[in-house]
């Protein structure tokens, strides 16, 4: 396996796509947030001073995303067509898992900005909840599934914790 963001000197570089096909692409990433149980019902209750936690993580993860290759710097700038982050509550683990969608057609695949959509949105639940609960984790941050392109499918296969 080689890696792609080095020259033949060691440099890094960014990877030239431009012979690469359009195709459409799509990442799936997942990540988690673990706070206290008081936490989570003032998430739920919208009880928050700075407003709806979930709606405005839901929106750092979108607009993240699409800064992407702001952020990161070998990142291809991408025309991304589809954005979705889902929440999902784990009562008895105290925790919110986040999930981020991105759809593309392009020449080179989302799994950056799906990461990217995920790390934003935890952050900003912290951000939001920090005076409440200065002991969250934020944690398991990972791609779970991507489809398109050269590379193909591929899909995190479930792992025992």
């Amino acid at each position: 396996m080689k890696l792609t963001h080095f020259d033949k000197a060691g440099k890094a570089r960014m990877v030239d796509v431009s012979a690469k096909k359009t195709t459409q692409r799509e990442a799936v990433a997942a990540g988690s947030v673990c706070m206290k149980p008081t936490t989570m019902r003032l998430i739920k209750a919208g009880a928050f001073e700075k407003g709806d936690v979930l709606g405005v993580a839901r929106i750092a993860g979108i607009m993240a995303a699409k800064k992407t290759s702001d952020l990161i710097p070998l990142c291809h700038p991408l025309n991304v067509a589809s954005i979705t982050v889902d929440f999902f509550f784990d009562e008895d683990k105290s925790r919110i898992d986040i999930k981020a969608t991105v759809k593309i057609t392009g020449l080179t695949g989302v799994e950056m900005e799906a990461l990217v959509a995920v790390s934003a949105t935890a952050l900003t639940i912290y951000d939001m909840c920090k005076s409440a609960d200065k002991g969250m984790v934020i944690s398991d941050i990972m791609l779970l599934e991507k489809r398109g392109g050269k590379s193909g499918k591929f899909v995190r296969r479930p792992s025992a914790k």
